[in-house]
């Protein structure tokens, strides 16, 4: 076995994340630039090292999960979900049951809760935003963003929901009463049922095809009838049939 391999089988004995699944090249790249940062050997002293200390597993699983996240991401797609899913959507149910997976740092959930506010009260809106990391969910729970990260927010939008804090961004709390947060791992983790909209935006590309076959399979069956998946720009899925979708726009696929 190699030191990889039991530093896999460490980690996953130690947190239940199956580092196989995602892709080797890139995850090994990530990892060695830490523990060498660190300076660690190989895997196996890094693994050790894990093993003693809290603060350098949370560090870890930081460098694992790629938290690249802004406001109204491939703003376009907003527009779509705006305009033209949302109405699809509502016309089936006024109170969405709407989950965002892989949320990161809380700039996606937040964006659905705002694009969704054109059409219904926030009073109405309630998003589950999950990620494995608990780091960048205490970040998304405290709300507070560089400017950089609302680049692609509507004006109308930043002035009516965000608050400014010196060179940072803090969304209301009427925004941030929206969205629960909580701890999942999308490879091991029960998936909720009879969803109106999954989003899981740049995620997926990280994944191997086995993993992703695995999420896209329970994904569809988390959805409804009419349910719709949103995913992000670089990962279209070329065989939607396979899990019970159609493709109802670029990047959204329908639960047929």
């Amino acid at each position: 076995m190699s030191d990889y391999e039991q530093f896999i089988a460490g980690i996953k004995n130690k947190t239940g994340i199956d580092l196989a699944l995602y892709k080797e090249a890139q995850m090994k790249r990530r990892l060695t630039s830490l523990y060498e940062k660190k300076g660690y050997q190989n895997f196996v002293e890094f693994l050790h090292a894990l093993e003693k200390d809290r603060d350098l597993m949370n560090e870890f699983l930081d460098r694992m999960t790629i938290n690249v996240s802004e406001f109204y991401r491939n703003g376009k797609r907003w527009d779509v979900l705006q305009n033209k899913i949302f109405p699809l959507l509502l016309n089936h149910n006024k109170r969405l049951k709407i989950w965002s997976a892989a949320c990161s740092t809380g700039e996606e959930p937040y964006t659905i809760s705002m694009v969704l506010s054109h059409h219904i009260p926030l009073s109405q809106i309630q998003v589950l935003a999950t990620d494995i990391d608990e780091n960048v969910i205490q970040k998304a729970k405290l709300g507070l963003y560089p400017e950089r990260s609302l680049d692609e927010v509507p004006n109308d939008v930043k002035h009516k929901y965000f608050i400014q804090e010196g060179p940072f961004f803090k969304v209301k709390d009427e925004i941030k009463r929206t969205v629960t947060f909580k701890k999942h791992n999308l490879l091991k983790d029960t998936y909720d049922s009879n969803l109106d909209l999954i989003v899981c935006r740049n995620v997926m590309i990280y994944f191997t095809e086995e993993a992703k076959d695995q999420i896209y399979q329970k994904f569809s069956q988390s959805l409804r009838p009419g349910g719709v998946l949103f995913v992000g720009s670089t990962e279209q899925i070329f065989n939607p049939s396979r899990y019970g979708f159609e493709v109802v726009d670029t990047f959204f696929y329908r639960k047929i």
